[in-house]
């Protein structure tokens, strides 16, 4: 029973990435791959946990109170600023911005910036992912 619900989980999961192209379906497979190895008992990315991840508040690396929401606002179809360099960021859902979510390294750059920069430190994979099951699900 276990192992169905531990598949059914990972199904779903990976299924809120069908609006991602290859090449990011795969990114998140690899980082599927790297949460189970991190933690044996995890069973999938997770929209609350992405959510909690997305818009807690900690003493980032500028020893300040600041959160994803700081840059990003919790609509994620407007526009943001960033807090540190007042620069418009363009919306982080890709259902209002299709260039989101289309090149891995271009996010892979960005989660280790901003996690650096809210968390001071890099993230996890199931912090990434969880992330971004967050905010590609986020209506």
């Amino acid at each position: 029973m276990n192992k169905v619900i531990i598949t059914l989980s990972i199904v779903f999961s990976l299924s809120q990435a069908t609006a991602l192209n290859t090449e990011m379906q795969k990114y998140m497979k690899t980082l599927d791959n790297e949460a189970k190895k991190e933690n044996p008992s995890f069973s999938g990315f997770d929209y609350k946990r992405g959510e909690k991840i997305f818009t807690s508040e900690h003493i980032g690396k500028n020893n300040k109170l600041i959160s994803c929401v700081s840059c990003h606002t919790n609509e994620l179809s407007k526009q943001g600023l960033n807090e540190h360099t007042n620069k418009v960021i363009e919306p982080l859902s890709p259902s209002a911005n299709a260039k989101r979510f289309t090149d891995v390294k271009d996010v892979q750059k960005w989660l280790r910036r901003n996690f650096k920069d809210v968390y001071a430190r890099e993230g996890s994979a199931q912090e990434k992912g969880d992330v971004i099951t967050y905010i590609i699900s986020k209506k």
